[in-house]
């Protein structure tokens, strides 16, 4: 009985307005997920026009379904239900795993249809945008569980996580409606950094948020987001220079 009352009250504590800003974001990021994919990948997936390998398909369904696991978990929160969420967070650590591993093999898979359509370099180039894509969700995601004693931090860590690999949602409109058509393979690095930009305006939410709700921005979106927007910007110059063709291309030597 002691247990019930004591996890009612942590729910009534818990239920605030504030904590569903967070399902809300979480609903704005899956909702980005499915509508930026929807052009390159739901649509043609639904009129069975859809061609690629089962490492891609695999490779977006972790990827959208950890953008429904987000919503449970924030969701999960908001209510109350604390236990249910620190009990589902196992989950979300093998979902994370999950989607590193399928990230590595997904950029591998492109660099080697890139290879196949004779644009080696350029693929080995654009190889960088994923998977430091990948290994920045991952840093962050681990420093989000290091955290989850520190809710303030925690929260605000998985809101990082989840913005950081919305930029491909993003620029598959970008390619769609803005990209003149061209030949088959892999784009410039360069145009991956505007999509980005418009992803990390999420984060720019988040902090007006915090402004207006504790007068002051919490160091975890300030941090955070210049780190996103550094990584992004410097994959450009990385991306042409001897010593990334070479581990790059190396990845590549090994798939082949």
């Amino acid at each position: 009985m002691t247990t019930l009352i004591d996890d009612r009250r942590v729910r009534a504590r818990d239920a605030s307005p504030a904590r569903y800003f967070y399902l809300h974001m979480a609903l704005a990021c899956a909702a980005t997920a499915f509508l930026g994919f929807a052009p390159t990948y739901w649509v043609p997936l639904a009129h069975r026009t859809l061609s690629t390998s089962p490492v891609i398909h695999f490779h977006g369904l972790l990827f959208f379904t950890w953008s429904l696991y987000f919503v449970l978990q924030t969701w999960l929160a908001a209510s109350g239900r604390v236990v249910n969420h620190r009990s589902f967070g196992i989950v979300g650590v093998s979902l994370a795993t999950a989607m590193v591993i399928s990230g590595f093999f997904a950029s591998v898979t492109s660099m080697k249809n890139a290879a196949a359509l004779g644009q080696v370099d350029a693929g080995i180039a654009f190889s960088i945008v994923p998977l430091s894509g990948i290994a920045f969700f991952a840093v962050v995601f681990v420093l989000a569980i290091m955290n989850t004693r520190r809710l303030e931090v925690h929260k605000r860590l998985m809101l990082l996580a989840a913005v950081s690999i919305l930029d491909a949602a993003i620029a598959r409109w970008f390619l769609t409606f803005l990209a003149p058509s061209g030949p088959p393979g892999p784009p410039p690095v360069p145009v991956t950094i505007a999509p980005a930009v418009v992803a990390s305006l999420l984060l720019v939410v988040a902090m007006v948020r915090d402004w207006r709700a504790e007068g002051r921005v919490h160091p975890v979106y300030i941090t955070g987001t210049l780190a996103l927007l550094a990584v992004k910007v410097l994959n450009w110059p990385v991306s042409e220079t001897a010593a990334w063709h070479a581990f790059a291309g190396g990845i590549l030597a090994l798939a082949q």
